[in-house]
């Protein structure tokens, strides 16, 4: 249905004191990722309902309120021209548009069209240097506001942060009055206790753990033959089932532990399962507001929690015990100055030799006070098992979940890259996810049994695939890789992952090549050691050919580590 009229209204606001300084760690974070990867993929956006009987000017009054009690939505980020930002300016004026779309008769779903309207404004960035960080839609049904469709920049807010805002605003609407932020910190007080001794301990203590499980765990969780590009996109899948959420109910009563504890630990085991490893290496996106003082704080303070979790447990119950210290250890080291981190991540990849995929994402946004949870597909207000396919967006990840809700049902949504999971599959690992829940709830789960349980099956790998490093690789895979890498030169890889290579070129050229390949190519790890030997063999397959030359030049490739 076409609106009637559109308008764009201009709101001016003015207030508050003029303050700058550094960032904080949540900010460079998502400022790094913005200046990355695009807005479009970065920013975050929501719809909120209107109360009934406010108008456009109150309305416009909230979202003006809103900016002068938090200076996030005053702040902005100056800087030079393909520069990073390095100071937060919090301004004392300034002005914010609002589009208003008007309909004669509101479409029949509403708040998805105002979802798409949001969808569609979030593709424009904000400049960060100067714009107010919301952009509004407010659709109107004859003049009476119904929803409102913002973007919210990511620097400015997180998930979090946003569910204060929403929950505020709809307050102003409905008349009540705000309890004071008192004690609650601003951004540039947040970024001054990171910079105190006590709070660069903690980013320092989260990068030595980081930098652990990255030298140890695999690179990759889906390291197999099916994994042959990185990036793409995929379609949401969305679970919403009944049975889900007894299911869960059951086994929280039976093992004495918390909804989102056993949900973890079943994903975990399962992706671990369909994965093939020993070892679930995955982010869990973190609120970090742990402290009363950071409750209400808008800013972004999510960062991923990385989570490290050996399932080579006999079952379900020991599992469990295993994940809920894997997990409190994770948030514990999730705060982490995010320039140092990718510095330690660029190293570690040239090091070990294989880039960390961040392959799985889980983000549990259930117990998220506010947060607005997308519309059920069907008018079955508890469907037994209901799989429902959307859109498709770009997907970073080979596995990204969202979780909504745990009961009365539970509601999740799924991107699963089609290179590892066709539609077929998707479903049946959500399924699945669902059969191990109803298992657990009865007792105890034997890991072993998991494709039975489940009827989700492990990888199938076969050829010269092995175990390398905690690494699951092929050196076919490896020897294809480096080829390419160095522009079709022959190349041989052993089992042990020594590569020979013909004279032309040294150790450290081929393992720089390789390195520059291999974001591109999930699961290949850069061979141990390099050796030059004069000629390429008639027949570069037969590898006692190879192993038969003299050696001209030998060594890994890697530069000397930093003995810091």
């Amino acid at each position: 249905m076409s609106p009637s009229t559109s308008r764009t209204l201009a709101v001016r606001w003015a207030g508050g004191e003029p303050r700058r300084g550094p960032l904080t760690l949540g900010q460079a974070n998502m400022i790094r990722c913005i200046l990355r990867d695009g807005a479009a993929d970065v920013d975050i956006h929501d719809v909120w309902p209107v109360p009934a009987g406010a108008s456009v000017e109150a309305v416009l009054a909230a979202l003006r309120d809103l900016t002068l009690r938090h200076e996030a939505l005053r702040t902005v980020f100056p800087h030079p021209e393909h520069a990073q930002p390095e100071q937060q300016v919090v301004r004392t004026e300034g002005e914010f548009t609002v589009t208003v779309v008007d309909f004669e008769q509101l479409p029949d779903d509403p708040a998805g069209h105002a979802d798409a309207l949001a969808r569609e404004a979030r593709r424009a960035p904000f400049d960060l240097g100067r714009d107010h960080p919301l952009r509004c839609v407010l659709l109107t049904e004859r003049g009476a506001p119904a929803f409102l469709a913002l973007v919210a920049g990511h620097a400015a807010a997180d998930g979090s942060a946003l569910a204060v805002l929403r929950e505020e605003w709809t307050a102003l609407l409905l008349g009540s009055e705000l309890l004071p932020l008192d004690g609650t910190l601003t951004p540039l007080q947040l970024a001054a206790e990171e910079a105190a001794p006590a709070g660069v301990r903690k980013a320092e203590s989260s990068l030595r753990y980081w930098e652990k499980v990255l030298r140890t765990g695999p690179q990759a969780m889906f390291a197999e033959p099916r994994a042959r590009t990185a990036g793409g996109s995929a379609a949401q899948l969305t679970l919403r089932s009944a049975r889900g959420g007894k299911a869960l109910a059951r086994a929280c009563a039976r093992l004495g532990v918390p909804a989102s504890t056993v949900l973890l630990t079943a994903w975990c085991a399962l992706v671990a399962h369909r994965a093939g490893q020993d070892t679930y290496v995955g982010a869990a996106p973190t609120a970090n507001r742990y402290k009363a003082q950071l409750t209400r704080t808008v800013t972004p303070l999510s960062q991923d929690a990385l989570l490290r979790l050996d399932v080579t447990a006999p079952g379900f119950d020991a599992l469990l015990g295993s994940a809920w210290t894997a997990a409190l250890n994770a948030y514990r080291h999730s705060r982490f100055d995010p320039l140092r981190l990718w510095e330690m991540i660029d190293a570690t990849t040239v090091q070990r030799g294989s880039r960390f995929g961040r392959d799985v994402v889980y983000n549990d946004v259930s117990g998220l006070a506010g947060a607005l949870r997308p519309a059920a597909a069907t008018a079955d207000a508890e469907p037994e098992l209901e799989l429902t396919r959307g859109g498709e967006q770009a997907l970073p990840t080979a596995l990204l979940a969202f979780v909504y809700r745990t009961e009365p049902l539970l509601h999740l949504a799924l991107w699963a890259d089609p290179q590892l999971f066709d539609e077929a599959e998707a479903a049946g690992f959500l399924t699945g996810l669902v059969r191990l829940l109803e298992a657990a709830a009865d007792g105890d789960v034997p890991l072993a049994d998991l494709t039975a349980v489940t009827g989700v099956a492990g990888p199938e790998r076969g050829g010269d695939w092995q175990l390398v490093d905690g690494c699951w690789v092929s050196p076919a895979a490896v020897a294809a890789a480096l080829s390419d890498a160095l522009d079709g030169r022959p190349v041989h890889v052993t089992a042990d992952l020594t590569a020979y290579l013909a004279d032309g070129t040294t150790p450290e050229r081929a393992h720089a090549a390789l390195m520059r390949l291999i974001p591109s190519r999930p699961g290949v790890l850069a061979p141990r050691r390099y050796l030059i030997v004069p000629d390429a063999p008639a027949e570069p397959g037969l590898s006692r050919a190879w192993l038969q030359q003299p050696t001209l030049l030998e060594g890994s490739g890697r530069p000397a580590a930093d003995p810091t």
